[in-house]
Order: C-alpha cells, then sequence, then structure tokens
C-alpha cells in the first residue's frame, strides 16, 4: 500500500504546477461534496454530539438560495408597504379593498401575461380557463379584478365583458366555477359639480359621488395632481354614466373629468381601450424605466412570493429581486415621483421608497449612501443612492421592488405605465368624443 501511495506521490510531482492545481482543487471539491449533507439536528440535552433527526435533500433551485450569490438571506423581511406611507385622508377616506387587484386588458395582453407577473400560479390560470376558455380571448378595454387570500393564492377573478356582463370565477377545490350576471338596467349620463370646501373626497361626496366613483377621479388625474394640495374654492365637474335598475344605482362608469386649480383646467377623458387621455389623445401616465440603474446588472435572486425556506419549510417570499452590483453604483428612480422614506429600515438596510401617482410605488434596499430626503420630487432617471451591501445581506446588491395598489409585482415583467397616445382611427374617433364630452363638463351650471 505504502508502495502504491509513493508512486502515486512520485506521478503527481513530475506532473506541470498548473496540473497539479486543478488535480488538487478536483480533489478537495469531491471530498467536500461527498462528506457535505444538510441536517435538521437540536441539543440532546446531556451536552454531547447532537442528533440528527432527519435528513433533507435539496434541488438545484433551493441550494442556489443558500449561496452567497443569492445576496438575499433566504428568511429576510422587508419593511410592509403601508408602513411606507404617510397619513394620507385621501387613503383614509377611500380605501382600496386588501388583496384585491384591478386590471385593464391592453393591447397585446393575455390572461397568462397579466396574472404571471402577479406570481399566480400557472395550474390556477390553466384552471381559469378550463372553467371558461373565453378567457383565451381577451379584449382590449375589459376590466380584471381578482382577490387573493392572505397566502397568495387566487382567490376570485372577475371579469367584465361590457358594462352589462360581468363573470366571476370561484376557487372550489382544484379549480373554479364560473357565473355569469347580466345587468338589464338603463344607462345614463350624469354631471356632477362641486367646489372644494375642505378636503376633496368630502366635496365630492357633497356633489353626490360614491366612494368607488371619487376613487376613479383620483386615479384617472393620479399624474397631474396631487389632491392633497388643492385649494379651497378650486372647482371640478365630473361626466359620470350610471345604470339604474328599479331605481336603484347599480354600477357607473367614469367618462370624462375636468378640475380646475390655480387657473388651469385639468381634463381626463376615457377612451374606448378604458384608458384616460387628456383633450387631444395623449397619455397622461407617466413613462417608467425598466431598471434602477444606468446598466443591467446580473440578477442574484429572483421574485418569488412563494420561495420556500429549505430548514423550515416555511413560505419567505422574496417581493422583489436582487440585482448583483459594486458597492457605490448609483441607483436611479424609475419614474417621476415623490420620496416617501429615505432611511435605515434594519433588515432592509438603508432604503428609499417612492410613490408615484396613487398606485405605484418602487423601493430600493440595501443601499451604501442616501441621496434623496422623505418629501423630495423626483424625476425618472435622478439619482437616489448608491448602492450598498447594508441591512441583512450576504453580498454587494440592489433589492429593488414594484407595488402596484400594495401588491408586490415582478419588476421584470410588470406592465410599467409608459408616455403613450393615440393614433390613426383611435385618435380620431377619441377626438370626436372628446367635442361631445368637453361641454358637457363646464364648470358652471
Amino acid at each position: 500500500m505504502q508502495q502504491i501511495a509513493r508512486s502515486v506521490a512520485m506521478a503527481f510531482n513530475t506532473l506541470p504546477r498548473p496540473h497539479r492545481v486543478m488535480l488538487g482543487s478536483l480533489t478537495v471539491v469531491t471530498l467536500a461534496v461527498a462528506v457535505w449533507r444538510p441536517f435538521v439536528y437540536h441539543p440532546d440535552g446531556s451536552g454531547g454530539t447532537p442528533s440528527v433527526i432527519r435528513n433533507i435533500e435539496l434541488d438545484k433551485s433551493e441550494l442556489r438560495s443558500l449561496l452567497p450569490e443569492a445576496s438575499e438571506p433566504i428568511d429576510q423581511s422587508s419593511p410592509e408597504p403601508q408602513d411606507d406611507l404617510p397619513p394620507d385622508e385621501i387613503d383614509q377616506d377611500v380605501p382600496s379593498e386588501a388583496g384585491t387587484h384591478d386590471y385593464v386588458v391592453s393591447s397585446g395582453d393575455t390572461l397568462s401575461s397579466i396574472l404571471n407577473q402577479y406570481d399566480i400560479d400557472m395550474a390556477d390560470i390553466s384552471a381559469l380557463v378550463k372553467a371558461d376558455k373565453d378567457l383565451r380571448a381577451l379584449q382590449v378595454g375589459q376590466q380584471l379584478s381578482w382577490t387573493l387570500t392572505d397566502e397568495g393564492d387566487l382567490k376570485r377573478l372577475t371579469w367584465q365583458l361590457n358594462r352589462r356582463e360581468t363573470r366571476t370565477y370561484d376557487r372550489s377545490g382544484n379549480g373554479f366555477k364560473a357565473s355569469t350576471e347580466v345587468q338589464k338596467g338603463e344607462w345614463s349620463n350624469q354631471v356632477l359639480r362641486g367646489q372644494l370646501n375642505g378636503s376633496f373626497v368630502a366635496s365630492a361626496q357633497a356633489a353626490g359621488l360614491s366612494r368607488n366613483e371619487i376613487n376613479a377621479v383620483i386615479k384617472s388625474l393620479q399624474w397631474q395632481l396631487d389632491f392633497r394640495k388643492l385649494h379651497k374654492g378650486d372647482r371640478f365637474s365630473v361626466l359620470m354614466s350610471r345604470e339604474m335598475l328599479d331605481g336603484k344605482r347599480q354600477q357607473s362608469q367614469l367618462a370624462g373629468v375636468r378640475l380646475e386649480t390655480g387657473g388651469k383646467s385639468y381634463y381626463a377623458i376615457r377612451a374606448e381601450d378604458g384608458k384616460f387621455y387628456d383633450r387631444s389623445g395623449a397619455g397622461l401616465a407617466r413613462g417608467f424605466m425598466r431598471f434602477p440603474t444606468v446598466k443591467q446588472y446580473r440578477v442574484s435572486s429572483n421574485f418569488n412570493l412563494r420561495r420556500l425556506n429549505p430548514v423550515t419549510g416555511r413560505i419567505a417570499p422574496h417581493r422583489g429581486v436582487d440585482f448583483a452590483m459594486p458597492i457605490g453604483t448609483p441607483v436611479l428612480a424609475v419614474g417621476d415621483g415623490e420620496v416617501v422614506v429615505a432611511k435605515n429600515g434594519g433588515a432592509a438596510g438603508n432604503y428609499v421608497a417612492v410613490r408615484h401617482g396613487r398606485q405605484y410605488m418602487t423601493r430600493y434596499m440595501h443601499l451604501k449612501k442616501l441621496l434623496v430626503k422623505p418629501g423630495q420630487k423626483v424625476k425618472r432617471g435622478d439619482r437616489l443612492a448608491l448602492s450598498g451591501n447594508t441591512g441583512r445581506s450576504t453580498g454587494p446588491h440592489l433589492h429593488f421592488e414594484i407595488w402596484i395598489n400594495n401588491q408586490a409585482v415582478n419588476p421584470l415583467t410588470a406592465k410599467l405605465p409608459r408616455m403613450e397616445g393615440l393614433t390613426g382611427k383611435d385618435r380620431r374617433d377619441f377626438l370626436a368624443q372628446v367635442r361631445e364630452v368637453v361641454p358637457q363638463l363646464s364648470l358652471n351650471k
């Protein structure tokens, strides 16, 4: 045996140095893999060697989450977006239903592309289509809304095909049960006018608008106005299409709104695609950048609301995307907005939260240095901070999140607002509609 070992050693020593280094490294790695096995243990109480309770086999995806490149601890927790928002009377007076999201179908959308960005399981999407094959043919301007369980699973989906027909899909076992509601009321247009005397919400309610109608008005003008900074005496006019059945209001749809403040009038008019435009057909939304840096960096940990801790077996959601980047890389605002948080957030390290309009929020974590302050207005591309490795982080990276209506979405696939306008026949049809709507939005009765 000794002679064999001596022969192997002599042969090894005769190899070129690069070959010896490579062979030695491979030997060490092979031995490490052979002896390493993850396990769960607890002390046996006697001060001796801990006893093994059960072995856990990890697949490649789970193993990756434990490696340094993952850069985000598996049990990482971050502040909830509700904690980031300062007290706001509009949010308090017109609350959004928790766990519910609304979406207007755009050109090129499919049921899968819409729900995937919210990390809704493909099995649920397939089950929906199985319940109603018509969901494969969504039309521009139709509206979807859905409700999630506390665990993030799809509970109910509502599809508004048009002003009369709505289909609802409720979870039933492993599938969904479909039901259809057809309204047969009479639709008519109503103009509601008012003047600010206190908050906008109170003034709009005094003018005869419901909470849902007020919320629609706020969303339509969210990119043009800060409703918290309106003044007493500001005037507004709202064109609302309402359905009446047996003398009771059933549902309504905002057709157009005009709000005058500081001597200037702001308009939002609904087009056939369900979106709002100004009087010339230009889009009102502010465009977003896809990435919060000048160049795109490697993704070290993906968005995953169902990420499992391989040891505890519990869900530890990863609500954003991690980009591996050198410390000190400039971090940019992806869209126009207002800084609502710029502080140290414990596990999140130094972080910044920016509110865009009233539906969108972006968050940037583990920063080295903050360059903005709460309350500061920022434009798309402005520097917010320098990237770092603060908080609970296992490597230099930027953790980036996008929230829509207080729900985390995948930053790499989310449909973000963009500067857009109507063209061709769509614009001509819209301008004809404007000529009918604008005169009805007169501020004087």
